[in-house]
């Protein structure tokens, strides 16, 4: 199920019954799209997050943490000028669409009470946050400006009169009456989920499959059966996440249509955090490190094509050996080289004396081409040396790089600027004014499991993190595991002498957090930390390392998921 109309109405009554009456307390916008608002209601904080992320815009209340940047955005303080120390009235649907306005009521500069409404317009890629004059009508500010050669039909810009979307003339499945519905229902022409979505307003196509399921399979009549659907999302709220054709989706009571049932939660917001986290978590790093992995990405493709050169001078030199053998030819048969000839045929006695053709300078003597081929051979043969030493270092460049695309994949906001300031430093990338002034991060921590035995189990995100963990925070006899010539996490199981289960678990994650996480067979090697060093003036997280031995795991989902994280 999407965050369609009908889960918005679920959504509102359950942040109706939490924040309603509360005050706001604290505003915070973490990302450009995302807005945290802390409310204190009888006794307790609760924060509430809005989202109008074009892939996962929702509302809902959160557990998860996050961090706020050192500078407010604009819209950010708009807001805790207008709304912080308020008071929640009501929170309210449009119909059964999926805009959702909460109002406000609060004081201005003069001490004169002034209702605010803060509106959440959650429509894909054309989602907004909207603060708004609920007495003129007029736009204060939004979270996204959207001007005429956007939106031809409204502006949603400071000082506009709001508008409200286009509303489809359908009907709401909550209010319609018996009569009503009993005459929609049979006049359908085809009971279909296209005809549902079509008649009633706020169905997704999931939601529209389970009702119509439920229309055709169950004994009663169609409107009991409607009633029945919409009482049990009312009545017996059930969040579920399960499996349809093989995908996630989350819904507010078990859907007959699953292939799987997941997991149940006790509220919307709680099964929203466990659906979005990794989602959404994901999401903000491409929006953060979006230019990040485009110049990783450019500078691999860089080397990849240097390789390529680097290789094909290697066969070239290695084909050398002939001018070498012309030359010598030469030199023994220069007796029968005539001068100016463009070419001569000798037998070659490296070869059972079979003829070969040797190409000359007509304008040089027979010694002048013999010392020529040699000066070619010698120039190839000096050369492979400076070739291999550069593709050597190419390839090692290579690697880590592909290890820092891996860790942008599985890094978090936080993470993003240390992979940054690391790739500064390698001088990667270059250092821009506005990055000098900026005080750098506090170095996060590694991901923290539990395995089944109870032994700890960490895992580097990043390579500051992995050069930690390894080289200062593990003990030299606790076990170090990464995966056989792949970039990834390096990962320390905090135990000499870890079990069979252990040790698979750890591996599993060794496996999850690289580059292969989506491979049938990854082969994994562990050791003793004590067997793992770091070369001098190595990159981040590069180290060598020796008797070690290999694991080949298959890294499912599923698996990773059975293992407890701290």
């Amino acid at each position: 199920m999407s965050f369609d109309g009908i889960f918005t109405h679920l959504m509102v009554n359950e942040l109706s019954n939490t924040l309603t009456n509360g005050r706001l307390s604290k505003v915070h916008q973490p990302y450009d799209n995302e807005l945290m608002l802390v409310f204190r209601n009888n006794s307790k904080n609760h924060t509430l997050l809005l989202s109008a992320n074009p892939n996962y815009a929702r509302i809902q209340l959160t557990n998860i943490k996050y961090k706020n940047p050192a500078t407010p955005p604009n819209f950010c303080m708009t807001l805790r000028k207008y709304l912080e120390g308020s008071l929640l009235q009501e929170i309210k649907q449009t119909n059964n669409d999926r805009i959702i306005s909460f109002s406000f009521e609060s004081r201005n500069d003069l001490g004169d009470l002034e209702s605010i409404v803060l509106i959440v317009e959650l429509m894909g890629r054309h989602s907004n946050i909207i603060l708004l004059n609920k007495d003129t009508h007029k736009i204060i500010d939004t979270i996204k400006h959207v001007g005429m050669s956007q939106n031809s039909y409204r502006l949603l810009l400071p000082g506009a009169d709001y508008i409200t979307p286009p509303l489809k003339d359908t009907q709401n499945p909550w209010t319609v009456d018996k009569e009503a519905l009993f005459k929609e229902l049979n006049s359908l022409a085809e009971l279909s989920p296209q005809a549902i979505q079509q008649q009633f307003e706020g169905f997704s196509k999931d939601t529209a499959n389970e009702l119509v399921y439920r229309l055709k399979h169950e004994d009663t009549d169609k409107v009991a059966t409607w009633t029945n659907f919409f009482n049990e999302m009312t009545n017996q709220l059930h969040p579920t996440i399960g499996l349809i054709k093989e995908k996630e989706r989350f819904t507010p009571i078990p859907y007959q249509t699953f292939d799987e049932e997941l997991s149940q939660f006790d509220t919307l917001s709680d099964m929203l955090d466990a659906f979005y986290e990794g989602k959404a978590e994901k999401d903000r790093v491409k929006q953060q490190a979006g230019e990040l992995i485009k110049k990783v990405t450019n500078d691999i493709n860089k080397l990849k094509k240097k390789t390529k050169i680097l290789e094909k001078q290697l066969v070239d030199a290695d084909n050398a050996e002939i001018y070498r053998v012309k030359g010598e030819l030469l030199t023994t048969f220069l007796h029968e080289v005539k001068r100016g000839a463009t070419s001569v045929e000798l037998p070659n006695y490296y070869d059972n004396d079979e003829p070969i053709k040797i190409s000359l300078n007509e304008a040089l003597t027979p010694n002048q081409n013999a010392q020529k081929y040699f000066q070619r051979y010698q120039k190839l043969k000096n050369g492979v040396a400076v070739v291999k030493e550069q593709l050597n270092i190419t390839k090692y460049e290579l690697l880590y790089l592909e290890s820092v695309l891996a860790q942008l994949d599985i890094a978090s906001p936080s993470d993003v600027q240390l992979i940054r300031e690391e790739l500064i430093a390698e001088k990667y990338i270059k250092v821009k004014n506005k990055d000098k002034k900026k005080q750098k991060n506090k170095p996060s921590k590694p991901l923290q499991f539990v395995s089944s035995d109870g032994d700890t189990i960490f895992v580097g995100k990043n390579n500051i993190q992995n050069d930690q963990l390894t080289l200062k925070t593990a003990n030299k006899n606790d076990i170090w595991l990464h995966t056989k010539d792949i970039p990834g996490s390096h990962v320390i199981i905090k135990n000499s002498n870890p079990s069979d289960q252990t040790l698979l678990e750890a591996a599993l994650l060794a496996a999850y957090y690289s580059t292969y996480r989506l491979s049938a067979s990854v082969p994994v090697d562990y050791v003793a930390v004590k067997h793992v060093k770091k070369p001098n003036g190595a990159k981040p997280g590069f180290v060598i390392y020796e008797n070690q031995k290999t694991l080949f795991v298959t890294p499912e989902l599923s698996e990773i998921k059975k293992i407890k994280e701290c």
